[in-house]
């Protein structure tokens, strides 16, 4: 495209603001939490049709994705299946031989508790500046501006040369399996492709961490709490697992860095690994000494340790307590490992989809690109680490994300979709 066509493009984007808002506030309002995202699905094809693409809608088989090294089972597939949980993708074919790109984004979102928000988090408020809803952020927002995107490059009748595919999935919250990876094993194989999950535009993700959960069932013996001393207290043996875990994290953290995730997030200096018992449960009745105690919790770490390395830190810590006390030596507590189980990715940044997506970024915005993410797992994982496609994150800048009043800056929103736009032109072509 010409210079005077790509200011053209970025004018359609900026007078769809209000239809931008509009879109994002019809996707908050479909409440599509993990396990639920139908609703939200349902809202994108309509888009999509609308503008005369083939919609292909499907529904991941975990059968034929059990043997990828990236697919687990997540707690949303033990809950809920796949039945009715559909992905979405539709492909504009490219006019000519050009690189063909994927833009996607994922339509669940985590659950809320509305007692904590000030704004109604299924129906979008608008104020200075602001969107507030669940998902506003992460990343409904990022969806609703990868439609806008394409929508924009359509009404002008922007001929690209190579295939672009727009592309919407499910449980990214829980790890993605049944997304991302469902739509790359489908045949949804680009030469690059863009994730518009909330890097901060104009900051670019280009890593995410790893991501485990773990349960260990701790043995006890009941008995009347009157005649304890024939019991064995397992919550207080989980307490004792519990504090060698603890230690296990603060010597974790003070020996891993990752430079990337600072600079995405300045309170995670020193923080760039977290192992967090998320929940314990144990014993049935007061009176009673509880005879099993189970902990649940997260271990995350950045790009640099592999799955199996931290696997047997956590199962030599529990190990380690087992052997040191006398009853849980004759009776040692049980780990397994459930749900995430997600592998670290790390972008190179000089990869030419990254070069692009920074040069629109910093154009539209005005401000430098600064590279960063390490901190959370996320779906690019499986473009960059199982089929070696180049994927960064662009998205919006907001704040608040999985929490109260989360949100997302309008402005940013057409700056996305305006940086995903030129983008795309750049890296597929066009055809004059």
């Amino acid at each position: 495209m010409s210079a005077i066509d790509r200011s053209v493009l970025r004018e359609r984007i900026e007078d769809r603001r209000e239809e931008l808002v509009d879109l994002l506030s019809e996707l908050i309002a479909r409440e599509s939490v993990t396990g639920n995202e139908k609703p939200a699905q349902e809202v994108v094809v309509s888009r999509l049709e609308s503008h005369g693409l083939e919609v292909d809608t499907w529904e991941p088989d975990a059968d034929d994705l059990r043997d990828h090294p990236g697919f687990f089972e997540t707690s949303s597939y033990a809950e809920y299946g796949y039945d009715d949980r559909p992905n979405v993708a539709a492909t504009c074919d490219g006019a000519g031989n050009g690189r063909s790109l994927t833009l996607s984004g994922h339509v669940d979102v985590v659950p809320v508790d509305e007692d904590e928000w000030r704004y109604d988090p299924w129906d979008a408020t608008v104020e200075d500046g602001r969107l507030y809803g669940r998902g506003s952020n992460d990343m409904l927002g990022g969806v609703a501006t990868i439609l806008v995107a394409f929508e924009a490059l359509d009404d002008l009748d922007v001929e690209l040369a190579g295939d672009l595919t727009i592309q919407t999935t499910i449980e990214e919250e829980d790890g993605g399996p049944g997304g991302v990876l469902s739509a790359l094993e489908r045949g949804y194989r680009p030469d690059a492709a863009i994730i518009t999950e909330p890097s901060g535009l104009p900051d670019i993700g280009m890593a995410s961490g790893g991501v485990m959960y773990f349960r260990v069932r701790v043995p006890g013996k009941s008995a009347h709490a009157a005649q304890g001393y024939a019991g064995v207290n397992a919550i207080g043996k989980a307490t004792t697992l519990y504090r060698a875990l603890d230690e296990l994290d603060q010597e974790r953290k003070s020996r891993i860095s990752y430079e990337p995730a600072v600079r995405q997030n300045p309170k995670l200096d020193g923080h760039e690994t977290n192992l967090n018992v998320g929940s314990i449960d144990g014993g049935d009745w007061p009176s009673t000494v509880p005879s099993e105690a189970v902990l649940e919790g997260r271990i995350g770490w950045p790009p640099g340790e592999t799955r199996e390395e931290v696997r047997a830190e956590i199962e030599a810590a529990v190990r380690d307590v087992a052997e040191d006390d006398e009853w849980l030596s004759d009776h040692p507590p049980a780990l397994e490992w459930f749900g995430w189980n997600a592998a670290p990715h790390e972008l190179d940044t000089d990869a030419e989809i990254v070069r692009l997506a920074r040069e629109n970024a910093e154009t539209v915005t005005g401000e430098e690109t600064t590279f960063g993410g390490g901190a959370a797992g996320n779906d690019e994982r499986f473009y960059n680490r199982y089929y070696d496609i180049p994927c960064p994150s662009v998205g919006p800048r907001g704040d608040n994300i999985h929490g109260a009043d989360e949100y997302v800056e309008i402005d940013s929103l057409v700056e996305t979709a305006q940086t995903l736009a030129l983008t795309a032109v750049d890296w597929c072509g066009t055809v004059e």
